[in-house]
């Protein structure tokens, strides 16, 4: 598929919508939210939250082309999109500074997490078949449970409202020299009865990689063009039954499978083993990650008793990763001493009870009791293309409770206030044990997590909050037990971090826009960083995590909506970050990967009565990038400046019938040269187009 020019994007486009002039329905383009798979990000159900709140729609999603998590998220105020760069290479979301371990990631409200180092890939999440994105910043409720110490993210996907609906859509990218670079295709069928309903969807996403601009200076590591193993594959079954006995109750089995696969690109001024006139010295890791799957099968439920309800998920969820590493970049030989297979098998089993009633006038009592499990399994199996046996299976489990409690006081008709309070405990059943070692010394710790809001909406004046949160996240069991390839020891009673989130907000119209904006500070004590405690015997350091970092992260979000026009409507927003963080050994530390600025600024022009034209700006200031080459001092670190950027996109959204659709379009228009991690450079000019029927 390499091959194609734009010819033969043309003549795919041609062949999938010649039959889009037979379909003659009036659904709509999406079903509804899957109302039981939401987070609580509201104080009341018709109310809002004491902090600020961004939902990413289905139709942006595609009107955009934000085919992945981070991408669609990349556009949303207060976030930020990193890469880890490195031999894995991930895709990060920063939330107002705060991490992906700080930021918990659910899908239907279930978290999906890693237990052995929670090192989430936001590439690995495909996005045509969620009706919203929900991200919550700063005040995060304790119902939802454990986390949240920066924020929430909830994917959710899709619930049908007619009695037959369904969605189809094939889409293919193209890189700044015309060939097809990605296909994706996505099917989603939906029923609705009077007592039970049925939602089942496939979709799926190749892509040989990304192209780079065509300023890239082209170099032995990384040639002009395609990006080197840059390639992914990427799928997710979703199915889901429902059962609505009556008008208030609904009870919902939902089963979801995930399957990835994955290359790593090279940093591209490092050596590359294989590859000559790369540089001296230490080559780079020669990793891939053939395997990526999760599987999640869940129950919801929701229950009215009396003047008060009952909720219910229970869920298993079982997480396959296997990583490769080669002798050299040709990948393909595992017989060396640095090659091996890794490979994880995770389960994890929960439940979460959350139930709620009025007592008396003006008090909405709430309470949440939250459950899991988690069984992290490693298999490792060093130089496989020799035969060996692999070693001894390494078991680790953990169970984590959480018990929470919040109260909404409408002290006023025009003013509410929430207050909430939790107890969390995560506790280390077993540690790299195996069928002969009883292994690591277990560890367990525990948090008090409290929460404060008040809003304030004046009639017809908007609506004005603020809020004060002390909210904590437990440590992996990498954090715990790592011991980095022998250069560090554990600390199994290492505690969880803290941070103390304050925030002043105001959502409402002004004039003829609907205006948000808020301030925020938050305060992190108790952050995990790498001390030294020792030397081994060739006087080389030895780490340990321990809780003695802290830093302030503060800043200020305004985001507007104007609808200047009957065809013509403005979005755009503006976020400042200002992050300090301090650390007892390097004394010139400094945060990485957020810039200071951030902007987006979108105009939506309804050109003609079937076409609408979207032209949009990305803007994002310089950001800091931990060079690849550290010095020897432990005490001091190097650092590069990755340049700012604007990146210029166009999207057209052509309506052909009711219910068949074109969406195509140009991002990055001016193929701009840029990178967030040092050595990784970015995409460059792309295109797209997504064909759509509804029926």
């Amino acid at each position: 598929m390499r091959g194609k020019t734009r010819a033969g994007l043309l003549g795919v486009a041609a062949i999938w919508l010649m039959p889009m002039a037979a379909v003659a329905q009036d659904q709509p383009a999406e079903g509804h939210s899957f109302v039981l798979g939401t987070i609580i990000i509201k104080a009341e159900d018709d109310g809002s939250r004491g902090g600020t709140s961004s939902t990413v729609a289905a139709e942006d999603i595609l009107r955009q082309n934000r085919a992945t998590l981070d991408d669609a998220l990349r556009t949303v105020p207060g976030v930020a999109i990193g890469n880890t760069g490195g031999s894995r290479n991930e895709r990060l979301v920063y939330v107002r500074g705060f991490d992906r371990f700080q930021v918990p990631l659910s899908i239907d409200g279930i978290r999906v997490y890693l237990p052995a180092d929670n090192r989430l890939d936001y590439g690995r999440f495909l996005t045509p078949d969620l009706s919203q994105i929900q991200v919550q910043k700063g005040y995060v409720s304790v119902l939802n449970g454990p986390g949240g110490m920066g924020g929430a993210i909830n994917l959710v996907t899709r619930q049908p409202t007619e009695p037959f609906e369904g969605e189809a859509r094939l889409g293919v990218e193209a890189g700044n020299r015309g060939d097809i670079s990605a296909r994706s295709g996505f099917l989603s069928m939906g029923t609705r009865q009077q007592d039970f309903w049925l939602q089942g969807s496939y979709l799926r996403r190749d892509s040989d990689g990304f192209y780079l601009s065509r300023d890239y200076m082209p170099r032995p590591q990384q040639g002009a063009g395609l990006r080197d193993n840059s390639d992914t594959e990427d799928s997710r079954l979703n199915l889901k039954a429902g059962w609505t006995p009556n008008a208030t109750d609904e009870y919902v089995l939902s089963y979801t499978r995930q399957a990835g696969a994955k290359k790593a690109p090279y940093n591209v001024d490092q050596p590359i083993s294989g590859i000559p006139g790369t540089g001296d010295g230490r080559a780079q890791r020669d990793w891939t990650w053939p395997e990526w799957d999760l599987d999640s099968l869940a129950f919801y439920s929701h229950t009215q008793l009396g003047g008060g309800y009952l909720k219910t998920r229970a869920y298993y969820n079982h997480f396959d990763n296997l990583l490769s590493s080669w002798d050299d970049s040709t990948h393909s030989s595992q017989t060396q001493r640095r090659a091996f297979d890794s490979r994880y098998k995770d389960r994890a089993w929960g439940l979460s009870l959350e139930a709620g009633a009025e007592l008396g006038a003006g008090n909405t009592l709430r309470g949440a009791l939250h459950y899991r499990r988690d069984r992290h399994d490693s298999i490792q199996h060093n130089q496989p293309d020799l035969g060996g046996p692999s070693d001894p299976t390494e078991r680790s489990e953990e169970e984590t409770w959480s018990l929470a409690l919040e109260n909404t006081w409408q002290a006023r008709p025009d003013l509410s206030v929430i207050a909430g309070a939790s107890f969390d405990r995560a506790e280390v059943l077993k540690a790299d044990r195996t069928a002969d070692d009883d292994g690591l010394p277990t560890g367990s710790s525990d948090a008090v997590n409290w929460q404060l809001a008040a809003i304030w909406q004046p009639a017809d004046r908007g609506a004005f909050h603020a809020s004060l949160s002390s909210r904590t996240r437990f440590p992996t069991l990498f954090d715990r037990y790592s011991t980095r390839f022998g250069a560090a020891i554990p600390n199994p009673d290492l505690k969880s971090e803290r941070a103390l989130n304050l925030e002043l907000g105001y959502s409402g119209e002004i004039g003829p826009a609907i205006v948000s904006g808020a301030l925020f500070y938050s305060k992190v004590d108790d952050m995990i960083q790498s001390v030294p405690v020792d030397t081994d015997e060739e006087g080389n350091l030895i780490s340990q995590s321990q809780n003695v970092g802290d830093g302030t992260y503060k800043g200020f979000e305004i985001a507007a909506n104007w609808q200047i026009g009957a065809r013509i409507g403005l979005v755009a927003h503006y976020a400042y970050l200002h992050r300090g963080i301090t650390d007892p050994v390097r004394v010139d530390y400094r945060p990485t990967d957020t810039p200071r600025h951030e902007a987006f600024l979108r105009l939506d022009w309804q050109a003609l009565d079937n076409l609408t034209v979207s032209p949009s700006v990305e803007v994002s200031s310089s950001r800091l990038s931990e060079s690849a080459i550290q010095p020897d001092d432990p005490s001091l670190i190097a650092y590069s400046r990755m340049g700012g950027f604007a990146l210029v996109n166009l999207d057209f959204d052509w309506r052909a019938t009711d219910s068949a659709s074109i969406v195509f379009g140009v991002r990055n228009l001016f193929d701009r040269n840029y990178a967030l991690v040092e050595g990784f450079p970015e995409p460059g000019r792309n295109f797209y187009l997504t064909t759509r029927v509804t029926f």
